[in-house]
């Protein structure tokens, strides 16, 4: 039994009316479509796909499921990785792949606003001709609506910070059809309780954003990357706590372990030693900002026992080192076909880092599973993929997610650090935030008292889909 209604022919004339009867669809071809995002859960097929064009259309779509008890799970690009966009309960899959504009872009002001479905590469892309960027990197072709609502991040958070620390204004729409403004354009604000921080984040729970201005950057006049290998884990990670500590300020900070930079370099043509390495890059706009930053990394990495140190401003080299980096993932999948994989997600206080990767070496081996380490190093992010290539394994690959979870939280860390929680994380947030979840529960309660809006995911669910 679920509190939710199906989806009946008056409300399909109902949709068709709103948003018109080109962006219904209730094929299994559409439904399909988005029925899966990127993650390891099953498909779940919602009954009717809607496509808005405007915000208006997306408040009225909310306000016709949330007066029929029908639940409605926004859907972006599908590149989510713990079951966000996956319809739990069926009923509505509201699409912004239609919303694509830029509505106005403030070079002065450095900032840009948007509809929720625009690409983040799509987007960077257009804005490269006003020599600005919108640094948050997921690597994936995410949207700003679904980087919002998860509060994505990726290489360059350790310089620019995640989505939540770019983002000045969101138009959001409530369960009830409200349309409401939140943040503002000014980069200083202070006035009222910090709605626009709330949203962000909350993976479609309490609102649908509709618009967003964004925080941009002007690219950088100078960009270097640096590869420094090791002979061991343990000294890569003291040499990623070490650049931290010096007050280097880095772009991106990555470890790779050495079975990776094998497939990196077999795959990609890069020019990797089979051993842990770091990755990094440097941004300036004067040549001595980062021949300084070179020269004191180099001195750092040395002093760990750097077996090789590359360095390299050539812009081609540059982009195939983080293009490669970028879709790791991809390149294990192809390379291991026979194996499927379990992508975990977790942070700490750098401090805390070696010891996370300590105890992460410690569960892959001691439950005799392939797996690989990668991590945003820089600011204590790391995944550990883990294959497993049958039930058993499949088992034994969610225990060692499960005692990452759990080593994380007991280091002061978080149970996800840029996956979000979706459905795959709901079992540890009362680990981590104890009786704050109920705050957070009323929170729910109080924007959506009949809980229409992506059901299923951060919260625990008493009823079964």
């Amino acid at each position: 039994m679920t509190p939710f209604s199906p989806v009946t022919p008056a409300v399909l004339q109902q949709l068709e009316e709103i948003v018109g009867a080109g962006n219904v669809s209730v094929t299994e071809a559409d439904r399909r479509l988005h029925a899966q995002d990127m993650s390891r859960f099953a498909p779940r097929l919602a009954e009717v796909v809607v496509w808005p064009e405007t915000a208006v259309q997306i408040a009225a779509v909310l306000a016709l499921a949330n007066e029929h008890h029908i639940p409605v799970t926004p859907w972006g690009a599908g590149s989510s990785l713990e079951g966000h966009p996956i319809p739990w309960f069926g009923g509505i899959s509201l699409s912004t792949e239609r919303m694509t504009a830029v509505l106005a872009l403030h070079t002065d002001d450095f900032q840009v606003t948007v509809q929720p479905g625009i690409g983040y590469k799509d987007l960077n892309a257009h804005l490269a001709r006003y020599g600005l960027f919108f640094p948050p990197d997921p690597g994936a072709n995410a949207t700003i609506g679904g980087m919002l609502a998860n509060n994505a991040a990726g290489i360059r958070t350790v310089k620019y910070g995640a989505t939540k620390d770019n983002v000045l204004r969101m138009e959001v729409a409530l369960a009830d059809g409200r349309l409401i403004h939140v943040g503002s354009r000014s980069i200083k604000q202070s006035a009222g309780y910090d709605l626009l921080h709330l949203f962000v984040g909350s993976e479609g729970t309490l609102g649908v954003v509709t618009e967003a201005t964004l925080k941009l950057t002007p690219i950088p006049e100078l960009m270097s990357a640096v590869m420094a290998s090791f002979p061991a884990i343990g000294p890569a990670i003291d040499a990623v706590v070490a650049v931290r500590g010096s007050g280097l300020d880095v772009a991106a900070l990555e470890f790779v372990d050495a079975q990776t930079a094998v497939l990196l370099a077999r795959e990609n043509g890069l020019d990797l030693p089979a051993q842990p390495t770091l990755l990094m890059e440097f941004h300036a706009a004067h040549a001595e900002t980062i021949h300084l930053g070179l020269e004191t990394v180099h001195e750092i990495c040395a002093e760990f026992g750097a077996t090789r140190i590359h360095t390299t401003a050539d812009p081609t080299e540059r982009q195939r080192l983080w293009n490669a980096r970028h879709h790791t993932y991809e390149t294990w999948v192809r390379a291991r076909p026979d194996v499927q994989w379990l992508v975990t997600d977790v942070a700490v206080p750098i401090s805390a880092y070696p010891q996370l990767i300590a105890r992460a070496e410690g569960l892959l081996a001691a439950h005799d599973l392939a797996g690989f380490m990668i991590g945003h190093a820089g600011d204590g992010n790391m995944h550990v993929t883990v294959g497993f290539r049958n039930e058993e394994e499949e088992v034994q690959a969610n225990e060692v997610n499960k005692e990452l979870v759990l080593k994380a939280i007991a280091l002061g860390g978080t149970c996800t650090g840029e996956h979000g929680v979706g459905v795959g994380k709901v079992p540890y947030l009362r680990q981590e935030h104890g009786a704050a979840m109920d705050v957070m529960r009323s929170l729910k309660h109080t924007l959506d008292p009949n809980g229409i809006l992506n059901p299923g995911k951060v919260f625990e669910t008493a009823v079964s889909p």
